[in-house]
C-alpha cells in the first residue's frame, strides 16, 4: 500500500516537474522575445531623459532673457508717437479769474449794413409789448452787431473781346480784362481768378483731397468741376507762377542764413525726395528723384558762400551739405537725438562718461545762446571759449565703446561747425526752421501718398513755395495768389514776395 502511494506521489512529482520544465522553457522563450524590447525601452528612456535635461536648460535660459528684456523695457523711454499720460491735476474753474478783462473777438472794422428792427406800436403810436399790447416803460435803443457770411454763388461773365493780327509783332493780339484768364478755345467756360486761387489754396494750404474740393465747390457756390480739371488748372497756375519760384531761388541763394533739409517723396509710385530751403521770410520746395549732392548745388548754386559774404548754411549731418565753402552750423537737436536713441538702444550706456559729457555740453551751448543778451560781451566771449575748449577736449578723447568712438569722430569732424551759432547772433543752433517748413509737406504726403507725375510734383513745389512764403511774410495767401496772377496775365514783372527792402 505504501509502495503504491509512493509510486503515485512519485508520478505526480514527475508530472509537476515536467510541467515546471515546460513552463520554464515557455518563460525563457518569452524572455528572449522581451529582452530586445526592454533594451529599446531603456534606450528611449535615456534619450528622453537627455532631451528633458536639454529642455530644462533652454527654459532656464529663456527665463533669464525674459527677465533681462523686462528690465530693459521698464528702463526704455516711451516712443515718440506714444502720447504721455496726462498727470492728474487739481481741477479748477475754466476761464479767467474774476476781475480780468474778457477775451473777446475784435470789433468789426466797418459796418456794411444798418438794418432797423422796429418794435410793435399801439393805437397811440407808442412802443408796446407785441403779446399783450401794453405800453413799454424805460424804452432804450441798442446796437447789436452780427457778423455773417454771404452765401457764395457762381458768377458767369462773358467778356466781349477783340482780336487781330499785328504785322509788327507778327502774332495774334486779343484784348483782355484784368481778372480774365488768358483766352483759351474751350467749348465750356474757363475758371475765373477767384475759383483758380481758391482751388489752389484748398489743395496746397489746407491739403484737401481733390474729390473733397469738387464737392465743396458743388455744395457751396454750385460750381461743377471734376478732379482732373483741378489737377490741370493747378499745373497751369504753376506755369504762370514759375517766375516767382525762380525769384525765390535767387533770393535764397543770396540770403545770409539758409536752413536746408530733405525728406522722402514718392512720384508716380517711385521713391524720391523733397528738398527744402528756408529762412525767416522765404521757403523753397523742390522734388527730385535723387538725394545726391548735385541737387543741393543746383538749388543753392556753386557760388554759395564762396564770395566772402558771410553766408551760413544750417543743416543736419548729411554729408552732401559739406561741399560748400560757406560757414555752416550743424543741428544740435540731431546730435541730442542721436545720443538719446543710442542710449535707448543700449541702456547700459546711460551712465557712460562720453554720453553724459556730450549731452551736458550741447545743452550748455544752447542755454548760453539764449542768455546772450543778458551777458556782457566780454563775459559771453569768455564762456564761448570755455565751451569750445570743452568740445575740443571731448572730441580728442578716446573711448572703449564703438558708439562713443563713432560720435567722437563726428564731433572731431564738425568741431568748428557746432559752435558757429555762438559767434553769429542771426544763426540758430538747430535746424528746426527747415523741419517746420517740411511738416506741412509731410502731412500732404501722408494724405496723398506723393505725386502722380513729375509735372504734378513740380506744380505742387511751385505753389507750395509761394504760399508758404506768403504765410511767413504775414500776407493773405488768397489775395497774394490773385495779385501775382493778375500781374502775370498783364505781362508785369513784380517782386511781391522777394522784395526784401
Amino acid at each position: 500500500m505504501d509502495g503504491r502511494v509512493l509510486e503515485k506521489r512519485y508520478a505526480e512529482v514527475l508530472s509537476e516537474a515536467q510541467f515546471l520544465r515546460d513552463h520554464c522553457r515557455h518563460l525563457e522563450g518569452e524572455l528572449r522575445v522581451c529582452r530586445p524590447q526592454l533594451y529599446r525601452a531603456d534606450q528611449r528612456i535615456d534619450r528622453l531623459e537627455q532631451r528633458n535635461a536639454k529642455l530644462k536648460g533652454e527654459n532656464a535660459m529663456l527665463k533669464r532673457k525674459l527677465a533681462d528684456l523686462t528690465a530693459k523695457l521698464q528702463c526704455k523711454p516711451r516712443p515718440a508717437f506714444v502720447k504721455a499720460n496726462t498727470p492728474k491735476k487739481r481741477c479748477r474753474k475754466p476761464g479767467r479769474k474774476k476781475g480780468h478783462a474778457a477775451a473777446l473777438r475784435p470789433l468789426p472794422q466797418k459796418i456794411d449794413v444798418h438794418e432797423p428792427v422796429n418794435v410793435a406800436i399801439d393805437t397811440f403810436g407808442k412802443p408796446c409789448c407785441p403779446e399783450c399790447r401794453t405800453q413799454l416803460a424805460d424804452v432804450a435803443h441798442h446796437e447789436r452787431l452780427v457778423e455773417e457770411l454771404i452765401p457764395s454763388k457762381v458768377l458767369t461773365t462773358c467778356y466781349h473781346t477783340t482780336s487781330g493780327w499785328c504785322p509788327c509783332c507778327r502774332k495774334q493780339v486779343e484784348s483782355r480784362a484784368e481778372n480774365q484768364p488768358p483766352a483759351w478755345d474751350l467749348p465750356h467756360a474757363q475758371l475765373g481768378l477767384n475759383a483758380l486761387a481758391t482751388a489752389a489754396v484748398m489743395r496746397v494750404c489746407y491739403r484737401l483731397p481733390l474729390r473733397q474740393i469738387t464737392r465743396l465747390f458743388l455744395h457751396l457756390p454750385g460750381l461743377k468741376i471734376s478732379p482732373g480739371a483741378i489737377v490741370k488748372q493747378l499745373k497751369r497756375l504753376s506755369k504762370w507762377l514759375s517766375k516767382q519760384y525762380h525769384r525765390l531761388t535767387l533770393v535764397l541763394r543770396a540770403a545770409g542764413v539758409v536752413h536746408a533739409d530733405e525728406t522722402g517723396w514718392r512720384t508716380n509710385g517711385k521713391n524720391g525726395y523733397l528738398w527744402t530751403l528756408t529762412n525767416s521770410h522765404h521757403t523753397l520746395y523742390h522734388v527730385d528723384r535723387s538725394r545726391g549732392g548735385k541737387v543741393i548745388v543746383e538749388l543753392l548754386g556753386k557760388a554759395f558762400g564762396s564770395g566772402g559774404g558771410g553766408q551760413t548754411l544750417i543743416s543736419d549731418f548729411y554729408s552732401v551739405y559739406d561741399q560748400f565753402d560757406s560757414a555752416q552750423q550743424k543741428c544740435l537737436t540731431h546730435l541730442l537725438r542721436e545720443l538719446r536713441d543710442t542710449v535707448a538702444r543700449r541702456p547700459e550706456l546711460a551712465g557712460h562718461e562720453f554720453f553724459k559729457r556730450c549731452k551736458r555740453l550741447v545743452q550748455d551751448m544752447l542755454r548760453l545762446k539764449k542768455r546772450r543778451r543778458q551777458l556782457k560781451a566780454a563775459d559771453y566771449r569768455r564762456q564761448v571759449q570755455l565751451l569750445e575748449r570743452r568740445l575740443e577736449q571731448l572730441a580728442a578723447a578716446t573711448w572703449d565703446d564703438a558708439d562713443a568712438r563713432r560720435l567722437t569722430e563726428r564731433l572731431s569732424k564738425h568741431r568748428t561747425r557746432l559752435t558757429t551759432f555762438l559767434h553769429k547772433p542771426e544763426v540758430d543752433g538747430t535746424n528746426n526752421a527747415a523741419e517746420r517748413a517740411l511738416r506741412p509737406a509731410v502731412v500732404m504726403r501722408k494724405i496723398t501718398g506723393g505725386s502722380r507725375s513729375a509735372e504734378s510734383a513740380k506744380a505742387w513745389s511751385i505753389l507750395a513755395s509761394i504760399m508758404r512764403t506768403a504765410e511767413q511774410q504775414g500776407r493773405n495767401v488768397l489775395e497774394t495768389i490773385k495779385t501775382l496772377l493778375r500781374a502775370e496775365w498783364a505781362g508785369k514783372d513784380i517782386a511781391l514776395l522777394t522784395d526784401t527792402s
